[in-house]
């Protein structure tokens, strides 16, 4: 495994020790978003437009503002009523603005909404569009930060937990389920009740008390309220966090952007089995060279859901010629019947994931999305959707991904010589290295010993017996292999009873596992925000954005 690159820090990051780590040097990622990274260009069959970095998008934008036709003037007013429901700054709405010049483009981002805004590549992906913005406008293309808001999705299970730290070092998960929950509901409708109080109290009990404590509890405690939306708790918390830099939220539950919204539903609908058989045909062209197709499509697939009189999201299903139906409802459609809907009420639909990023870009004018591997990979699926809905193929990148050290961190690091890609072969392993190497070398050396004289006799009674009888040759082999295998079992146990007897190097490593891989993933996959704020205030924003580099493709380790 490659050691972490060591990278000279920027002059407003000298504070700062940062190193880099490719992210083919990271379990579990996928092939495909690997080549992705290192070389976009050899992909332009599925990604039409990429480009070896974001910022060579220029030559795109004329083409996409050319078929540009969502009326401007109407989606900048609902996004105006957007923002003002969810406490935006002023930066935003004069963002918003700027948005109605014809000439200007949005960089686009977006997520589920999580509880206390889920996960930290959240905040990520929202301070990458920023600052691409702000480099399209330095650069003279006037571009505007857009968040799209996934407030349709319906699997709240997905949304409904966040994890801290507290101040033991401790992992601290909180999971919230309001009891008035109807499932299938879209998460950005679903209603906070009075019991979250509970849980924000558990979670600043269990947090260190700093001097931001109180403002940060406070701020959560006004969005997350009981009658508040899940979605508008979620859009508040991120419109707060982000007041300075003019993101502009999006909430497609909102009814004037679901009314501009309705001609791409109806493309949708008449298109629905060419949108099938294009995106099926890519998925097996990707899965022939390779690769893997990130969102199962089957035959009777279709790219919208349909939201009942309860609120409820239900997928729709192709049951036969021109026929559909609502998955566990007898209500039956054809696609006139649909895309009349589509016209009257497209409330009644929402996206599913491969029609998703065509909306989003049907709506603005969109320069670029920012995304996570997965949403890359799904990317590649869909090129076919925006073909067949006459749409050009809007340009994807990896958001910016951080690893941040605190200090306490950093000294365990340094004096056990460790880095985060050591990390990766799990506490138990790294645990039972550091105690080979300098814990108890003595308990090591003796267990070999054991293990070379075991094998010695094994080795005197295997001529002995081989003479007596050939047979008994393979049964002693067998046997050999038994107690090898129950030496080596009880090495590994007294090796961790030893490093258990030594607390402060136990208590250690635990700390830096949960800090930097949490869940055993990428600490930005699993830490929330509230974590760093709690500690370090708005600062830590500020952190996150000047630490942004469009230029480099790997994850980064900041080291406060």
């Amino acid at each position: 495994m490659k050691q972490e690159i060591a990278r000279e820090s920027s002059p407003v990051n000298a504070r700062f020790q940062v190193s880099r780590l490719p992210f083919s040097d990271i379990p579990h990622q996928s092939r495909l978003f690997i080549q992705y990274q290192n070389d976009p260009l050899s992909l332009r069959k599925f990604y039409p437009h990429a480009v070896n970095s974001p910022v060579e998008i220029e030559s795109y934008i004329p083409a996409m503002l050319a078929k540009y036709r969502t009326d401007r003037a109407s989606l900048c007013n609902s996004l105006t009523e957007i923002n003002s429901g969810f406490g935006a700054g002023k930066k935003t709405f004069d963002n918003i603005e700027l948005l109605r010049d014809p000439e200007t483009v949005a960089v686009v981002t977006g997520q589920q909404a999580g509880l206390f805004t889920g996960p930290l590549y959240t905040i990520y992906k929202a301070l990458t569009a920023v600052k691409m913005a702000e480099i399209l406008n330095l650069n003279g293309t006037k571009a505007v930060p857009v968040f799209w808001t996934a407030t349709e999705d319906h699997d709240f299970a997905e949304v409904a937990e966040a994890f801290f730290i507290d101040r033991t070092g401790k992992l601290l998960k909180s999971n919230y389920l309001p009891k008035s929950y109807v499932q299938n509901s879209p998460v950005g409708n679903v209603e906070i009740d009075g019991s979250i109080d509970e849980i924000i109290g558990k979670i600043f009990a269990d947090l260190p008390q700093t001097e931001f404590s109180n403002e940060i509890r406070q701020m959560l405690s006004a969005f997350w309220s009981a009658g508040t939306s899940f979605g508008n708790a979620f859009a508040k918390t991120l419109a707060s966090i982000c007041s300075m830099f003019g993101l502009i939220l999006i909430d497609p539950m909102n009814d004037g952007i679901k009314r501009l919204s309705a001609p791409i539903y109806e493309s949708a609908v008449v298109n629905a089995e060419e949108l099938v058989s294009g995106v099926v045909g890519c998925s097996n062209e990707l899965e022939s060279d390779n690769f893997h197709a990130q969102v199962l499509v089957e035959d009777d697939y279709f790219p919208l859901f349909w939201h009942d009189d309860e609120g409820r999201r239900t997928a729709l299903r192709k049951t036969g010629q021109d026929k559909y139906r609502v998955k566990d409802n007898r209500r039956e459609f054809t696609t006139r019947e649909l895309q009349a809907i589509a016209a009257s009420e497209p409330q009644r639909f929402s996206p599913g994931v491969m029609l998703r990023p065509v909306v989003q870009d049907y709506l603005l004018p969109t320069a670029c999305y920012f995304g996570g591997g997965a949403e890359i990979a799904y990317f590649a699926q869909n090129s076919e959707v925006y073909r067949i809905l006459d749409r050009p193929v809007t340009p994807v990148y990896h958001r910016q991904s951080f690893t941040f050290v605190e200090a306490k961190h950093r000294r365990v690091l340094d004096k056990f010589d460790l880095d985060l890609a050591k990390l990766f072969e799990g506490l138990e392993k790294t645990t039972l290295r550091l105690v080979e190497e300098s814990l108890s070398p003595a308990t090591v050396k003796l267990y070999a010993d054991v293990e070379e004289r075991i094998n010695t006799e094994i080795n005197r009674l295997d001529q002995s017996v081989s003479q007596i009888d050939t047979t008994l040759k393979a049964n002693l082999a067998k046997r050999r292999r038994k107690i090898i295998y129950h030496i080596a079992a009880l090495r590994k146990k007294t090796l961790l009873a030893q490093a258990r007897k030594d607390e402060t190097t136990s208590r250690q490593l635990n700390e830096l596992f949960t800090a930097l891989l949490p869940n055993g993933q990428l600490q930005e996959r699993s830490i929330n925000v509230v974590t760093f704020l709690n500690k370090y205030g708005p600062n830590f924003i500020d952190w996150i954005y000047e630490a942004i580099d469009l230029e480099d493709k790997d994850h980064r380790i900041i080291k406060l």
